[in-house]
């Protein structure tokens, strides 16, 4: 049994190591495509997908945004806004105490009447961001009036695909890069710093990663220069992190510019919060791409003052509530799991051997990939690799599936050369080999005449002849017929019980066995059976049992002088016996003719024997389970 089982597994290991070649092509490929950049689209179409499939989440009241609509320029009468305008609204919602205002309006060039008023007012609330435009082209400086730590950048960086997940938080000043002191920070991380410095909590350097910034003892996960998830070589010059929008069509609050100046607001909604002014018009044109957002005012389109406040949101929310910010597993933990996902692949082309099946198997394994992906990513913010896994699973998957199904092309065929050799091996051994048989026990006693021993080799030439033609018949096609070892051929359309007659009568009229010469009674009994489970393979099988066991009784069945042969249901099984009262069996030696019936019982998945029965003769009995 070890011997067997370890030339079974030696077989199917070296089956793997041939399938393996093209399967790692594959694996490698997708792994080289990946690291040089070229699954990024992907990557980030499946982001988005999995981002706009989360539950949707109540709006953040922490943030609210002064959004300066079409509505508000009518109602001012001009455009741009003028400082005096934005210098009445600045002071109205100062007077609602909120933590810090995030003024996201370009003031570096004045806006009459008012510029005084609006300088003023800048100058005396500390609380006020400004914001400035730090990276080429066409650098925006802030207000002139706003001290270095008043204010923001406002600079972002699109992805490959034009659209915006990203959000640059620190970064050396471009003009003056080794210079620490005067490193910038980004609108949002300063209405954070605001907010948080408000219940004496500072902005710390991170502890496990220096590079990053930890408030309240939680690190900002970062973008590395190399790789986050599927970013390969995106260097912002910076600390960025990835944006984790609020999926909500009303992620915050929105109150128009002419409802504060008129007063019709409630001054609850803007205490203790962090508050954005910024444009949401058209004339503005401060719009940002991104299909992570499932709900927009403008299909794919995002206000920029909206866009900061996602990032603002992100980070409170993270500090305060938990809500994961977006993280990634280290490289070799990624590039482990796609390895791991590619030997999925492997086994999968290898268990599923049918198309329906690989087919079926792929997509299990796709939904349980997406399932698994964006369950990291809804609960604990981590992205994972998705894309270049279910490139993987399908690639290998078809191409080990193609080579096995080769492979099963090629043993089929040698099966059935096999299958042909054993049938014409039959096919000689009920017939020329037993004229042969006959005609060389009569040479050796030289008990016939020269002209009966010529005879009976002519007999021999011809069936070998007829048994060539035969097979070339088969060879153009003619699969549904049988040729008897007595040179009958018999239609295996038939009905099997009529065809077991035909080959008892025929087998029982031979002259080249001398022993059915004495038989005096001969019964056979053949009840027709359900042949919906066998195949043209099965019913020619059988036949050739019949003939086999019949053959066995005139070649060795000395002094014989009664034959039964039946064929008939015991319950679900169907019994097809041959019974003699011959001389009995005289040698337990198993020749080429029982293996074979050996080798249709297991076909059948029923039972073959052959014995002795008292007080003489023999039993050969071949059944199988004919009814389910």
């Amino acid at each position: 049994m070890r011997r067997i089982w370890s030339r079974i597994c030696s077989k199917e290991l070296k089956l793997w190591w041939r399938s393996a070649s093209p399967g790692m092509i594959v694996l490698l490929g997708v792994l080289l495509i990946r690291m040089t950049g070229g699954l990024q689209p992907l990557e980030l179409m499946f982001l988005d997908t999995m981002l706009r499939w989360r539950a949707k989440e109540q709006f953040d009241e922490r943030v609210v945004i002064v959004g300066i609509d079409e509505k508000d320029i009518n109602f001012i009468g001009q455009y741009p806004i003028p400082d005096g305008k934005i210098a009445e609204l600045l002071t109205k919602l100062l007077s609602l105490k909120p933590r810090a205002i995030g003024l996201d309006l370009f003031k570096n060039v004045p806006v009459n009447p008012g510029s005084e008023k609006l300088a003023s007012v800048l100058q005396e609330n500390s609380n006020i961001i400004g914001i400035e435009k730090i990276l080429p082209p066409g650098e925006i400086p802030p207000h002139k009036s706003l001290p270095p730590e008043q204010v923001g950048f406002v600079d972002l960086r699109n992805d490959v695909d034009v659209k915006y997940r990203r959000y640059l938080l620190y970064t050396p000043d471009p003009n003056n890069p080794l210079d620490i002191e005067k490193d910038k920070s980004s609108l949002a991380l300063q209405l954070v710093g605001k907010y948080f410095e408000a219940e004496g909590i500072e902005l710390e350097a991170g502890i496990n990663d220096e590079n990053t910034i930890m408030i309240r003892g939680r690190e900002l996960p970062r973008i590395n220069s190399n790789k986050f998830g599927g970013y390969v070589n995106v260097d912002d010059g910076g600390l960025s992190i990835l944006m984790n929008f609020r999926n909500s069509a009303q992620p915050f609050r929105v109150v128009s510019l002419r409802h504060i100046l008129n007063g019709k607001v409630d001054s609850k909604l803007f205490r203790d919060r962090i508050v954005i002014v910024g444009n949401r018009n058209n004339s503005a044109g401060d719009f940002f791409y991104t299909s992570a957002v499932p709900i927009l005012e403008f299909k794919n389109q995002i206000y920029g003052v909206d866009y900061h406040a996602h990032a603002v949101s992100g980070i409170l929310s993270y500090v305060i509530d938990s809500r994961p910010m977006l993280d990634s597993w280290e490289d070799r933990w990624e590039y482990l799991w796609i390895i791991i996902w590619g030997l999925i692949a492997f086994a999968l082309g290898r268990i599923t051997t049918t198309v329906r099946g690989n087919l079926l198997g792929i997509g299990i394994s796709g939904v349980a990939l997406i399932g698994f992906g964006y369950a990291m990513l809804r609960f604990w913010g981590i992205w994972i690799p998705v894309a270049p896994n279910l490139l993987i699973v399908v690639g290998v998957s078809w191409i080990s599936i193609l080579f096995y199904q080769q492979d099963k092309f090629l043993r089929g065929q040698i099966e059935e050369r096999l299958n042909t050799i054993k049938y014409t091996f039959n096919i000689i051994h009920n017939g020329p080999l037993q004229t042969l048989a006959y005609g060389l026990r009569h040479m050796r006693a030289k008990d016939i005449a020269d002209e009966k021993l010529l005879a009976q080799f002519e007999k021999l030439d011809k069936e070998i002849r007829d048994i060539g033609d035969f097979l070339q018949l088969e060879a153009l096609g003619e699969k549904e017929i049988l040729r008897l070892g007595s040179g009958l051929i018999l239609d295996l359309n038939r009905p099997l019980h009529d065809l077991l007659y035909e080959v008892y009568s025929s087998t029982l009229e031979r002259k080249d066995f001398e022993h059915f010469k004495t038989l005096k009674i001969k019964i056979r009994n053949f009840d027709p059976i359900d042949e919906k489970y066998l195949n043209k393979n099965k019913k020619r099988g059988i036949c050739l049992f019949l003939e086999e066991a019949l053959c066995n009784i005139g070649k060795h069945a000395d002094a014989v002088k009664r034959i039964h042969a039946s064929g008939a249901y015991y319950g679900n099984q169907y019994k097809l016996w041959v019974k003699d009262n011959g001389c009995g069996i005289k040698s337990q030696q198993e020749n080429k003719g029982t293996k074979n019936c050996q080798t249709l019982a297991k076909q059948l998945k029923g039972e073959f024997k052959r014995e002795s029965v008292y007080p003489k003769g023999t039993i050969c009995q071949l059944s199988w389970i004919a009814t389910k």
